[in-house]
């Protein structure tokens, strides 16, 4: 054990726990989960709750109540999901945006709205999150990326025995010498040939 080991304080409980849950934390879509794990509760709870105003007493229980608790259960378990079951995160956030939604219409306008907003931000969060990449290690050099290799101008063609390069003639362009195109001696006639003054003349 070196005399730096010996010197170095030992990590607390409590250091150690704020390590831990921040590796947690960073490795999943936490808050999203959070968000749709709080939904619920709302939604849960307001059909059942009992407000004491003075000497009156208001209940909340109206025909929603079954529909309540179905769907603040499933919105508690969908956040318990996104945590430990992140690579379901999608089915997850669609299921929470959907379940808002119901609730806004069979569970007393979703808790209130709460629930309703919760819900919806959550499952949105679900879905649009994605794992990050980890940081390189300190002195860890990338590689450079190796340079394309350059390609080679093509080959000539081929000497004829019998044929010469066109010459350029205005207003022609090169088109031939582009394609190395060739010709024979004497214009491409056959031997004998009058031309085109032979041509006249008759």
């Amino acid at each position: 054990m070196t005399v730096e080991a010996e010197d170095r304080p030992a990590a607390s409980p409590l250091r150690r726990g704020r390590v831990a849950f921040r590796n947690f934390r960073w490795r999943r879509p936490f808050w999203a989960g959070l968000y749709v794990g709080t939904a619920g509760v709302p939604i849960l709870w307001l059909p059942y709750a009992n407000l004491t105003l003075g000497q009156l007493n208001v209940r909340m229980s109206t025909t929603a109540g079954a529909s309540a608790v179905v769907i603040g259960v499933l919105l508690i378990v969908l956040g318990l999901t996104i945590w430990f079951q992140p690579h379901v995160r999608i089915f997850a956030g669609v299921a929470a945006i959907l379940l808002s939604l119901v609730s806004l219409v069979v569970a007393n306008f979703g808790g209130g709205l709460i629930g309703f907003l919760l819900g919806m931000v959550g499952g949105a969060m679900s879905v649009a999150w994605v794992p990050g990449t980890p940081l390189p290690a300190a002195g860890d050099v990338a590689p450079a990326p190796a340079p394309a290799a350059a390609s080679a101008p093509p080959a000539p063609p081929a000497a004829v025995p019998g044929l010469v390069p066109p010459a350029r003639v205005p207003g022609t362009g090169s088109a031939l010498a582009r394609f190395g195109g060739a010709v024979p001696r004497g214009g491409g006639r056959p031997p004998g040939h009058p031309g085109k003054d032979g041509d006249r003349a008759e």
